[in-house]
């Protein structure tokens, strides 16, 4: 009886427990319900209603011509408050914008999208967000004329939620330059240098907060963004375009690692063109880095530099460009380590002028040892009177500082003095360089580079912007006088010799440096051709850089320098400014062009380039492989001669070994007339169909 009546008490205890917490809870649920009801329903309102920011439309990037570089589009998502609308229209409607949506996004059928539409309507949801698709404004005018939808947001409960795109009507062209900023404010180039102009002012405004998403309440109290100011650069789309392409043919025909090209006006210091191009794949290249400005470019110039040297050196003595130097067999020792020149076997007595012209390693340096030996310090005062051991301010972010050693440096060696005169054992960027050239090439005036021209808000400028002179002489007179024939006579007859043209003068300096890898030189060079033309009136500056070429050309006179050449004929051929007279170019000579008909445009132009005779493609693509000759004022003009798959080719006016070669390939068979000479007939017009098994006759003399 005792444990009986023991397990009733416990049972009653357990029961009467159970009791009162079920009591407890039913008086706090009425208490939270009743009691203190407003005070929830108000933090829950406040919880469900925020201020959030609404983004400003983001300023846009023009070129120098106004060409839109970058700008933001609308688009927009659709989302949907199915519980405004009235249930007369919904009832009669829902069918058919249910058919509409499906069409439209192709995801559900027209069945799924009324159910979830009519769902939301029967649980009261406000907010429900259709497809997570973005739309254009173009689509936006046509959604908003649907059924249902054509109430407008306050009766028929359409949300278009605008999201701005950034976009670039040019694609790729000047990526890096124009750059990006992300989510986390991080970015490159233009985007993120000019962020705070660009970017605006955000506003706000009141949103409820909804399962599915938030929907904006216009309460009155919205503050409206304020949109961001549009900024006009300096890049000219057209050379841009021109930089871009011949960089990148350079790039695959070298197999090279990366380049970078700049164009800049003497005067105004405006940068007309910047390409940067790194490997991103075989043969793929892609402005991955501004190796041009930053860090990733940072590098030994190599001979480039000897520029500076040559400054030096003449700034220091009486030296003149007829004087004599001993470059031997171009092997000398300097602080006991061997130095030679790029020449098999040196290149004996030379004078000064073609020191510098030839690019003697041994000349240069030896000339640096014999001034500067006893005192190196005056060496760096001169290069950094010359400003190579200080950034530009120039108007990207990120510009990479200069290296210059000391001699109080603890890596200062008996062997550094020789090698820095030839561009080793320091680092600078290829704008520095440029700006170096830019200066000798504007009477001695060294003018800061820039990229960005004016801010403005729609047609009011803002704020406009003009090179700084960051040295109002940079050397003496005479000095530039013997450095600009110098590098006259690098293109005259010295290794810059691929960059001569007929049509005006060039003034420059080729560069070839060796890399280094794992603390070693390597045989794998950075090649590069810096200068500016017309020499005689300088418009342009330009430099180019091509990093580790693999194929058998390793020189930057064999590298580098033909993309200057592509470069500066379409800046010179677009300057009318800088042409000469018609009157002051004709000549005696009235020797005939050889004959040139018709063939592969790289075969032509290679000929042409080495018998010194001008040459250049027209029409819209410059990279027509097969093309025919017009002979105009002692030069010629590549015209496309389009090859079409199953088209019987042109190949009048060619040689018998591309006739054959086009022929065969489109898999026509050939019966020739005659044995040599070129073509002067074929029995199928050019453009005709090809027939299975035709044969095709060809008249050669």
């Amino acid at each position: 009886m005792n444990i009986k009546k023991s397990i009733l008490t416990r049972v009653r205890v357990a029961f009467l427990l159970i009791a009162l917490f079920a009591f407890a809870i039913v008086v706090k649920v009425g208490r939270i319900q009743f009691a203190d009801g407003n005070k929830w329903k108000a933090i829950e309102r406040e919880r469900r209603f925020v201020y959030q920011p609404v983004y400003a439309t983001r300023g846009n990037i023009f070129s120098d011509n106004e060409s839109i570089l970058a700008t933001s589009l609308p688009f927009y998502r659709v989302a949907f408050d199915p519980s405004i609308a009235d249930k007369k229209i919904f009832d009669e409607k829902i069918d058919s914008l249910a058919l509409l949506l499906s069409r439209f996004y192709q995801d559900k059928s027209a069945e799924e999208y009324k159910r979830k539409i009519k769902n939301a309507r029967l649980k009261d949801r406000r907010y429900v967000r259709l497809n997570n698709r973005q739309i254009n404004y173009q689509e936006k005018k046509m959604m908003a004329k649907w059924p249902i939808f054509r109430n407008g947001k306050n009766k028929g409960g359409v949300i278009f939620e605008k999201v701005d795109k950034r976009f670039r009507p040019f694609g790729m062209l000047a990526q890096r330059t124009i750059g990006f900023i992300n989510e986390d404010k991080n970015g490159a180039g233009l985007e993120y240098t000019y962020n705070n102009k660009l970017a605006g002012k955000d506003g706000e405004a009141l949103f409820e907060r909804m399962a599915g998403g938030s929907k904006q309440v216009y309460d009155g109290t919205e503050v409206k963004p304020l949109p961001g100011y549009d900024i006009k650069t300096t890049i000219d789309i057209n050379l841009q375009d021109v930089a871009e392409n011949a960089l990148e043919k350079a790039l695959v025909a070298h197999d090279a690692e990366y380049g970078c090209v700049i164009l800049m006006e003497v005067k105004t210091g405006e940068i007309k063109a910047i390409a940067n191009l790194g490997r991103i794949a075989e043969d793929v290249y892609m402005e991955n880095y501004n190796y041009a400005v930053a860090n990733q470019g940072l590098t030994e110039p190599g001979s480039t530099f000897k520029l500076a040297s040559m400054m030096a050196l003449l700034e220091d003595s009486n030296m003149q460009l007829t004087d004599s130097v001993e470059t031997g067999k171009g092997k000398q020792k300097f602080g006991g380590v061997l130095m030679t020149d790029s020449k098999e076997g040196g290149y004996g007595t030379i004078t000064v002028e073609d020191v510098f012209a030839k690019s003697s390693n041994v000349g240069i340096a030896k000339l640096i040892e014999e001034q500067f030996g006893n005192q190196p310090q005056k060496y760096i005062d001169y290069l950094q009177k010359f400003g190579l051991n200080s950034t530009l301010g120039f108007q990207l972010a990120g510009e990479a500082r200069p290296y210059i050693k000391k001699p109080t440096d603890r890596s200062w060696s008996r062997t550094t003095l020789s090698r820095m005169s030839i561009g080793y054992e320091l680092k600078i960027s290829p704008l520095q360089t440029l700006t170096l050239y830019n200066a000798i090439a504007n009477n001695g005036v060294k003018v800061q580079p820039i990229i960005v021209k004016e801010t403005r808000k729609a047609d009011k400028t803002i704020e406009r912007y003009q090179a700084k002179v960051l040295n109002e002489k940079i050397c003496s007179d005479e000095t530039l006088k013997k450095l600009r024939q110098m590098m006259e006579s690098v293109v005259e007859h010295g290794t810059g010799r691929h960059v001569k043209s007929p049509d005006y003068k060039v003034a420059g300096k080729t560069g070839t440096a060796r890399k280094i890898k794992n603390g070693k030189y390597i045989k794998t060079y950075s090649t590069s051709f810096a200068g500016y033309f017309p020499a005689e009136n300088p418009k342009y500056s330009c430099i180019v850089i091509i990093d580790s070429p693999q194929r058998a050309a390793q020189y930057g006179g064999d590298v580098a320098a033909p993309v200057f050449r592509e470069l500066a004929d379409k800046a010179y051929a677009r300057d009318l400014t800088s042409h000469k007279p018609m009157s002051a170019r004709i000549t005696p000579d009235t020797r005939s062009l050889p004959v040139v008909k018709a063939g592969s445009q790289d075969e032509l132009s290679l000929i042409c380039n080495r018998l010194g005779i001008s040459n250049h493609p027209v029409g819209s693509n410059m990279e027509d492989e097969w093309v025919k000759a017009d002979s105009q004022n002692r030069s010629y003009n590549w015209k496309p001669n389009k090859v079409i798959t199953n088209r019987v080719p042109d190949v009048t006016g060619m040689t018998i070994r591309d006739a054959l070669y086009l022929l065969g390939n489109q898999g026509l068979k050939i019966r020739k007339l005659g044995n040599s000479g070129r073509v002067q007939s074929q029995s199928i017009p050019a453009g005709s169909p090809i027939q299975k098994g035709s044969i095709i006759t060809i008249t050669v003399s």
